[in-house]
């Protein structure tokens, strides 16, 4: 099996920033996650990435809140969705 697409979107927020989501289904989990998915959800800013949550392999599952690098505890898509939104909601000016 071939990774498998789950999804694949990028949502314009407003003229300088925007939101790119892929998921994808992979037929072994990635070296340092447990689960079978690889993702890359990354916020852009002015054409800098300024938060971004992925999987790369042996480093597991984490994300990067502009320079800084954290460890994240995936459970779930719906809640790794859910997280992400989370942060681009705090990181967003008011």
């Amino acid at each position: 099996m071939k990774a498998e697409p789950l999804l694949n979107e990028r949502h314009q927020l407003d003229a300088v920033s925007f939101v790119e989501l892929r998921i994808w289904l992979v037929p072994k989990s990635v070296k340092g996650s447990t689960h079978d998915l690889k993702y890359a959800l990354a916020y852009v800013v002015d054409s800098v990435c300024v938060l971004r949550y992925d999987n790369e392999a042996g480093k597991g599952d984490h994300r990067h809140i502009g320079e800084v690098e954290t460890a994240y505890a995936f459970t779930t898509p719906a809640a790794l969705l859910a997280d992400f939104w989370k942060d681009v909601d705090q990181w967003k000016p008011t």
